[in-house]
């Protein structure tokens, strides 16, 4: 029996990251074995187990074959006699096909050292086909990835385009796109998942909502990048350095401005009320990939919020109090925060303008804290009750807010 380091903690040494999980593979093993050794079973399709001291996974050795649509059209075998190159040659990239020995010798096949160092995503083998999850698999490592030069290699995003021309990417359920999606969401170039998903065609398939943006102009005066698809892109990116691995703040920028995709022709490059037709298709493309309620209302409340958010200093202090309401943000803090964010990325992800300052953050800071500050207790201790609590609390609020207001000078709004 011997067990090797593998996957993505031997590439991440390579690259000289953090290695977060450590994975191995168990060559010439029984389950039985394992078992007699301590090891706790955790595998439900195959065998993988857990390690008595460590608790990190060890799977046997395994190959696997193409049995149906979909990934989970597969068969898989695991014994003793499969070889760590058979078990190295079902892994998608060559990256992650790099295994190493207990004396740090490397047994890469498949030439991923090769490809680190060229700063390559390359397919395995052919078999990289049977496999939808890996277009997104792929997308997703562009987007850890890009920041330090990966690209995709022209015959891998050949293979990609093939498996979405033969209706490969249409069997994909959504609580895996979702699952890929939100990861890549987290990753420091998110605007690389799309471009990759683009590129192979797979963005229309799985986010027409999305792939509309692209094409789409805006005015040069609020938006020198003109189309609609690259400033969503330039919002990601902003999204992913303002609050780094928030997969929240990521799906709120990723769809804040779906609703320009539907402007009328005739209105262009103006998108008068995109804010609210935006709700459409966000909820749409929300239902069908079963994101989570906290992220589908959230982004729509920066869908629908976002405009009234840059131009804060502007608004009336019934309508500033009338926003914090809507959000929450009262009683939630932290909501605030997820929401500023969003709207944040939205301003500062356009050409030229990433380095640029974002008062209204602050300002709407200041503002739930001062109306946060009104309280009940002092209404009731005044012979208040019901309803008229109420309307006074509202009141008392409205009027913090505009002593506040006055102490803010308004700065023009991004568009």
């Amino acid at each position: 029996m011997r067990t090797y380091l593998v996957g993505g903690a031997v590439r991440d040494k390579l690259l000289q990251r953090p290695v977060v999980d450590r994975d191995h593979v168990v060559v010439g093993a029984l389950p039985e074995q394992l078992l007699a050794l301590g090891y706790k079973p955790v595998g439900k399709d195959f065998p993988v187990f857990l390690h008595p001291v460590t608790n990190e996974e060890y799977a046997l050795a395994r190959t696997e074959r193409k049995t149906g649509r979909g990934y989970h059209g597969f068969v898989f075998q695991a014994d003793a006699t499969v070889t760590l190159e058979q078990d190295l040659a079902r892994r998608d990239l060559t990256i992650n096909a790099i295994a190493e020995d207990d004396h740090g010798t490397l047994t890469d096949p498949y030439h991923g050292v090769r490809d680190i160092e060229a700063r390559l995503l390359r397919h395995v083998s052919p078999a990289f086909v049977e496999d939808p999850v890996r277009v997104l698999r792929v997308a997703r490592f562009a987007a850890r990835f890009a920041p330090l030069g990966f690209t995709v290699a022209a015959e891998t995003m050949a293979l990609m385009r093939q498996m979405v021309c033969d209706g490969e990417v249409d069997h994909l359920v959504p609580e895996r796109v979702w699952a890929e999606t939100r990861k890549a969401l987290a990753e420091p170039q998110p605007s690389a998942f799309l471009r990759v998903l683009r590129d192979c065609g797979a963005l229309a398939v799985l986010f027409p909502e999305i792939d509309a943006l692209y094409g789409v102009p805006q005015r040069a005066e609020f938006h020198p990048e003109i189309d609609t698809g690259v400033h969503m892109e330039l919002v990601l990116d902003a999204a992913a350095r303002i609050a780094p691995g928030d997969d929240l703040v990521g799906f709120c920028a990723l769809v804040h401005d779906l609703g320009k995709a539907l402007t009328p022709p005739g209105e262009l490059p103006r998108h008068i009320g995109h804010e609210h037709r935006g709700v459409a298709p966000l909820r749409a493309l929300a239902a069908r990939l079963k994101v989570p309620t906290e992220h589908a209302a959230l982004a729509e409340q920066v869908c629908r919020e976002h405009l009234n958010a840059h131009r804060a200093l502007e608004l009336k202090p019934a309508t500033v109090l009338k926003l914090l309401t809507a959000l929450d943000a009262l009683r939630r803090p932290a909501r605030l925060e997820t929401f500023l964010a969003a709207c944040e990325a939205d301003a500062r992800g356009r050409l030229g303008h990433d380095g640029d300052a974002y008062p209204s953050a602050g300002y709407l800071r200041e503002a739930r804290a001062v109306a946060a500050a009104v309280d009940a207790a002092a209404f009731v201790l005044q012979g208040l009750s019901g309803p008229a609590i109420g309307r006074a609390m509202e009141a008392a609020r409205i009027e913090a807010l505009t002593a506040l207001k006055s102490r803010w000078s308004p700065t023009p709004a991004p568009g």
